[in-house]
């Protein structure tokens, strides 16, 4: 059908809806969908498509629960195929993660994203982590805009881009991005010297404010989050600026299988990894949004989706230049060693007890502490390669020491254990250190007992400390660490771990008690002495010491477990372990968490 001309066909729509009453429409997810702005001219009725991701961190390829930017580029062809009016939006830490990435600094993603054909992208916080001038070339080579309107340089200006306006059809879409003010201590803080993070509520408003009247719909592209720990979130932006009609989100990793309505506002999200894609459909009647849904593509729903060949070349160029260093076998391991986020952001584990080792190895230092959150990946049992360990330690830190004071090291034990049973990137791993922590007690009151080399810690005594030189420049917001001088620096994680492994052989360390949490036990009581006879009552099991360890209320998940077993051991529900633990999905369990019990 050919198309009338726009500004004539505007004309026309304008005459025929001048007195129709504004529609009142539901977004799937719940809640009533807010109104749009004033139409520019468009179709009686029309819908806009938008795929989106997040999180990717450069798991470029297609996994068992992993989609791949190859079935993406797929997907987003039939999509645009269907329906012309089409964007793909990523909302952010998607040039850094992998080897793949690592190794060329970004630009194996840039030249993959260009092809796959992205419309715009938000930075995320580890997009800054080959600094923010590397970030600033990325972006010229992109053929998108990165955005980022409340990322600014020390004289105001902003450091990439800000908004842009997409017109599809008739309907004017403005879209603006933000980037998380976490940034400033989840990078390397030299990676943002000069930087700034303006509030992303204050510079939204701003944003709101020059696109409103020239676009008919307000997208919002933001890597904020949804997490309780977080000060910015998308929901706390969604309740302040009422006028975004839909926010597309990173940096929490969490699923929305139908997005999330906050007043009128819409916010989608994918989780991590590509283990989803979203989907977005915005209608619209007589130049009017009427409705918007969220959905998501899941990796079974693309399992009969062919690759793009045009993305596994790019893939398979870039692997194939890095085979003979990637390759390289530098130990092995009887058993898996675990780096899931699930358990390495709040408990011990295995690979984190072998890579702090490996800190004391290379330093000589009495304490290690490096951070769960940079430990990106597991490696399981077998021959252990330089690709593996760089994939496990991504971020090309080095180890530094520092003589520090045993009053910061608690204290950065305390902050580290703050969040649990909840995840926390800055949860530490040590080595050289046992301590216990009481997760009854308030954050900042936990930890119970320190020992280092086996001797009490002395809250006046300094000791050499030997973390990343993240953590050593507050990273984290371990600011604790950051005045002192800096005695002396080291290798990068990656060459301490393989040249340790190579040293210990397959002799590695095992999850040994060095954190153990621990609930307070209710006070005894002293029983009443009845005045009267009393009814016999059932007898009571005689307790064990093992019955006794139960009482501290923390179970660790073995594995075939799960939530439901559980709950059927303790005569509770598995609902009621959920909320008490925080979990956000009830199916992912894995062996080693620990588990409060009511």
């Amino acid at each position: 059908m050919r198309k009338m001309n726009k500004w004539a066909f505007s004309t026309l729509v304008s005459l025929l809806v001048l007195s129709s009453v504004t529609p009142v429409f539901a977004a799937e997810g719940g809640g009533p969908a807010g109104t749009a702005n004033a139409p520019t001219g468009t179709q009686a009725s029309q819908t806009i498509t938008i795929l989106h991701t997040n999180d990717i961190h450069s798991r470029v390829e297609e996994s068992a629960d992993s989609i791949g930017y190859a079935k993406l580029s797929t997907l987003l062809k039939q999509q645009k195929a269907s329906n012309p009016n089409t964007l793909m939006i990523d909302a952010g830490d998607t040039f850094h993660g992998q080897t793949i990435a690592n190794l060329v600094r970004g630009e194996s993603i840039v030249k993959i994203m260009n092809t796959v054909g992205y419309d715009a992208m938000a930075a995320g916080n580890h997009d800054f982590n080959y600094g923010s001038a590397h970030l600033v070339e990325l972006a010229k080579q992109t053929k998108f805009p990165v955005l980022g309107a409340n990322v600014k340089k020390a004289d105001g200006s902003r450091l990439i881009g800000t908004n842009l306006i997409k017109e599809m059809n008739g309907v004017k879409i403005g879209i603006f991005g933000l980037s998380t003010p976490e940034t400033a201590y989840k990078t390397h803080p030299k990676n943002v010297e000069g930087i700034t993070f303006a509030d992303p509520v204050q510079e939204a408003k701003l944003q709101v404010a020059e696109l409103k009247g020239k676009v008919d719909v307000i997208i919002a592209v933001t890597h904020l989050g949804v997490d309780t720990t977080s000060i910015d979130t998308s929901k706390k932006l969604a309740e302040q600026v009422p006028e975004i009609d839909l926010i597309i989100d990173g940096h929490s990793h969490t699923v929305m299988e139908k997005g999330t309505m906050v007043g009128n506002v819409l916010i989608a999200q994918t989780g991590e990894y590509s283990k989803n894609i979203g989907k977005i459909q915005l209608t619209f009647e007589a130049g009017k949004l009427t409705s918007k849904t969220a959905s998501l593509i899941t990796r079974k729903d693309a399992e009969q989706i062919q690759a793009d060949p045009a993305i596994l070349d790019i893939i398979n160029d870039v692997k194939k230049s890095q085979e003979d260093v990637l390759s390289q076998v530098v130990g092995s391991t009887s058993e898996k060693l675990i780096g899931e986020r699930t358990v390495v952001r709040k408990g011990e584990s295995n690979l984190g007890n072998l890579i702090t080792d490996a800190m004391l190895k290379e330093t000589g230092a009495d304490v290690a502490i490096t951070n769960g959150g940079g430990i990106r990946a597991s490696i399981e049992a077998g021959q252990v390669t330089k690709g593996q360990i760089i994939t496990v330690l991504p971020f090309g830190n080095y180890i530094q020491t520092k003589n520090v004071k045993g009053s910061d090291i608690k204290a950065a034990l305390e902050l580290g254990v703050a969040g649990y049973p909840g995840e926390l990137g800055g949860f530490p791993h040590v080595a050289g250190v046992v301590f216990e922590f009481d997760a009854s007690q308030p954050g900042g009151s936990r930890v119970t007992s320190v020992a280092i080399k086996g001797k009490p810690l002395d809250l006046n005594q300094t000791y050499l400390l030997a973390t990343n030189d993240f953590m050593a420049a507050g990273g984290d917001q371990y600011t604790m660490f950051k005045e002192y001088p800096i005695a002396n620096d080291f290798s990068s994680l990656e060459e301490a771990v393989i040249s340790y492994m190579q040293s210990v052989g397959s002799k590695l360390p095992k999850v040994e008690g060095r954190i153990v949490a621990k609930m307070a036990s209710p006070a005894p009581t002293t029983p009443a002495v009845p005045a009267a006879p009393v009814a016999p009552t059932v007898p009571k099991v005689p307790t064990t010491p093992a019955m006794q360890q139960d009482q501290l209320k923390v179970y660790i998940v073995k594995p075939g477990d799960s939530l439901s077993k559980i709950a059927n051991l303790y005569a509770t529900t598995w609902r009621k372990l959920q909320e008490l633990n925080k979990i956000l999905n009830p199916n992912r369990i894995y062996p080693g968490d620990e588990i409060i019990l009511p």
